[in-house]
């Protein structure tokens, strides 16, 4: 496929790739099974882990006559990728790879995602499609303040900006009080980040009494940890820009797997590229659309490493329905957690995301929190801690007090759950320059 950034494209323009965004439904049902059919020849005939995983399933590549059939493969989990560390899942010689990405490894061995030319052109693509949903345009000033290297957030928006022909300011992640000045002093009108680290840098704004309100900024693309509609309302009434989203996973390629657009009812997911499904997180069965589950994909144009049925751990929900920005990709709810960062207090399933929702409806607290979780007796208990507005916190125990119940209170009515809340001062939450670090287990090993 030629590359796009020999297209010229016009800041009217509404899509980025208008035939395949607005493909009808039953067309691009019939390009992702024959795509689907040729990535399962594929990884059966280069990657031993799969060609011994379809046949201890009984599965051959010809098995594969609909896109329902996609149910007879077998999952590839978390571990899978672990125990073939570094190149055990790679389908080319490594002559053939032009980049590996990797996850941090903090819980083990990381996760490698090796690429071919071929795979960053179409990953380029599909960042260039997000942006470009998000109203980024060639005469933007993009401050990419994703962490770059081996992680994908970083580069993979490079690459996009670079696609879309911005002016691209690499900042990478940190240095929150020369993020600020950059702002300011390039009239950067575009910012890419973490949303937590966006509170951050708006946080340490005000601190230094510069009003980001009245910079040039105008949009903010944020991913690469769970975050609320409330977050998002906050960081636009904070920053006063339009905040846009993207999803993506290293596993599967990284950022660019889905993006929303102005409607900003759900994430578009690039369905010419990624294969879909929600299974029951318990029975593994596939669930109809509209319900909530758990997220799997499978990559059905990538070369270097093909992903056959990948269990995210995301929780959401898939719709098929008409959307007013003419898009007929799939939609995707926003991710209500993951099965693994789930919490089980008195019997009710609870996520860090909608704790969050509820505290950004409450004033008199900042948008900075963390969860702890901590055995009492044979239950388990969770302590939400919640930094009070200055004012608050500085008004004295009796105040932070009935800040406190009336949280408590939020959380009981809307979750059915009694929890432990605790008004801290300002700053005792750690800041986070990428993904925030929401939950603390405090129970014994053995016990969790």
């Amino acid at each position: 496929m030629p590359s796009k950034a020999r297209e010229v494209k016009r800041s009217s323009q509404k899509y980025w790739d208008e035939k395949f965004e607005t493909m009808p439904v039953a067309e691009l049902e019939k390009f992702q099974l024959r795509k689907l059919k040729e990535t399962v020849e594929w990884a059966y005939a280069r990657v031993p882990f799969y060609r011994r995983k379809l046949d201890e399933s009984g599965i051959a590549p010809k098995n594969i006559k609909t896109l329902e059939d996609i149910a007879k493969l077998p999952f590839t989990v978390k571990n899978d990728l672990r125990d073939n560390y570094p190149f055990g899942l790679c389908a080319v010689p490594l002559t053939e790879v032009v980049r590996v990405h990797a996850s941090s490894g903090t819980t083990g061995k990381p996760i490698t995602g090796p690429y071919t030319a071929e795979d960053l052109d179409q990953w380029t693509e599909c960042m260039a499609r997000n942006l470009w949903s998000a109203g980024v345009r060639p005469d933007d000033i993009a401050q990419n303040a994703y962490g770059h290297g081996l992680f994908t957030g970083g580069l993979g928006f490079h690459q996009g900006l670079t696609r879309l022909g911005c002016v691209v300011v690499p900042t990478s992640s940190g240095l929150t009080e020369r993020q600020i000045t950059l702002l300011k002093d390039f009239g950067t009108t575009a910012l890419f980040c973490t949303p937590s680290y966006a509170l951050t840098i708006a946080e340490r704004a005000a601190e230094l009494k510069v009003d980001i309100r009245k910079l040039p900024l105008r949009v903010g693309v944020f991913g690469a940890e769970p975050w609320s509609t409330a977050m998002r309302q906050e960081i636009e009434e904070r920053m006063g820009i339009k905040a846009h989203e993207a999803y993506g996973l290293t596993e599967i390629g990284g950022p660019g797997v889905g993006f929303d657009c102005e409607a900003q009812d759900g994430i578009h997911l690039n369905e010419d590229h990624f294969l879909a499904e929600i299974v029951d997180p318990q029975t593994l069965e596939p669930l109809p659309l509209g319900e909530k589950g758990e997220l799997v994909f499978t990559s059905i144009q990538r070369r270097a490493m093909p992903m056959l049925r990948y269990r995210t751990k995301d929780i959401t929900r898939l719709r098929r329905e008409k959307c007013r920005c003419g898009r007929t990709f799939v939609k995707m709810d926003k991710i209500f957690g993951r099965s693994d960062d789930m919490l089980i207090i008195s019997g009710v399933n609870v996520f860090p995301s909608q704790v969050e929702s509820l505290l950004l409806e409450i004033p008199e607290v900042e948008p900075q929190y963390r969860l702890v979780v901590r055995k009492k007796g044979y239950l388990d208990q969770l302590i939400v801690q919640v930094e009070g507005k200055r004012e608050i916190y500085d008004a004295g125990p009796e105040k932070r007090l009935e800040v406190a119940a009336k949280v408590m209170a939020h959380i009981k009515g809307n979750m059915g759950i009694g929890v432990e809340v605790e008004i801290v001062e300002a700053k005792f939450i750690n800041r986070s320059e990428g993904k925030a670090l929401r939950v603390v287990d405090e129970r014994p090993k053995q016990l969790r």
